[in-house]
């Protein structure tokens, strides 16, 4: 998983999006689909590496983290996918060229080229956003 720092970035900027109701990893999303509410959006952050790239005193220290987010656009079963696009390219543009919290985000992507992913009654657009956090470690 992710720092917090990196985590709270991501939250951070979704809470601006108010299109749809967004959840992340351990949210409740049963009211969600007891509501049969028809399309939401459901955030996962990771950290791939969180590696010290200078070597000095200890606290005085670059650290990099590195991760992927995905943010899956979850649109009910056999609608389409065309309004699932539109979506995840609103959420794109929150992230284009507005850095949050540090992180740097050289690459993001609608679909990375796959298929949408099925889950029960729910088809996913995947938007991922590669990220990296430079943290200078101040003790």
């Amino acid at each position: 998983m992710s720092s917090p720092a990196a985590f709270d970035a991501f939250a951070e900027r979704m809470a601006d999006y108010t299109t749809l109701p967004v959840r992340f990893e351990n949210d409740p999303i049963q009211d969600l689909i007891e509501a049969g509410t028809a399309a939401w959006v459901y955030v996962e952050v990771y950290g791939d590496r969180y590696d010290q790239e200078t070597m000095g005193a200890p606290g005085a220290n670059v650290w990099i983290e590195e991760g992927v987010t995905n943010i899956y656009v979850m649109a009910p079963t056999a609608t389409g996918s065309r309004q699932a696009r539109v979506y995840a390219n609103e959420i794109v543009d929150l992230f284009r060229e507005w850095p949050i919290g540090g992180l740097f985000m050289p690459e993001m992507s609608i679909g990375e080229g796959n298929p949408g992913r099925d889950f029960p009654n729910y088809f996913a657009m995947t938007v991922t956003i590669r990220w990296t956090r430079t943290d200078i470690t101040t003790l």
